[in-house]
């Protein structure tokens, strides 16, 4: 699935990567807790997280992650942002909660690592 095509199913704003809406996503993951990002994912991943710290940025940038997908609406700070600026992520933001987002990508053919 293309990233535009998460955009659009998560109604999300996209904030970074505007170069990289044709690039194809093939897993995703859901996570608030940075340590199980760090344990858990997969080079190349798209992660819907509630954390919005520059501690989020900075874990997708060591974990080699596709980019982070901000969930509930939260406000992301600039900090945040600008970190995220420096590399090559993708930062959504989506007024979802993350169980519902998780549940539409789901439905949409996105996969987990697990499967």
């Amino acid at each position: 699935m293309k990233v535009k095509e998460i955009l659009t199913i998560l109604k999300g704003e996209l904030i970074i990567g505007k170069d990289k809406l044709n690039e194809e996503v093939n897993l995703i993951g859901a996570a608030d807790m940075m340590s199980d990002v760090l344990a858990l994912s997969k080079p190349g991943m798209l992660i819907l997280t509630g954390n919005t710290s520059a501690q989020a940025v900075r874990t997708a940038i060591v974990t080699d992650l596709m980019g982070l997908i901000f969930v509930r609406g939260k406000e992301i700070p600039p900090e945040t942002i600008n970190m995220a600026k420096g590399s090559n992520l993708i930062i959504i933001k989506t007024n979802n909660y993350m169980y519902s987002a998780c549940g539409k990508l789901y439905t949409a053919g996105l996969r987990g690592i697990d499967e």
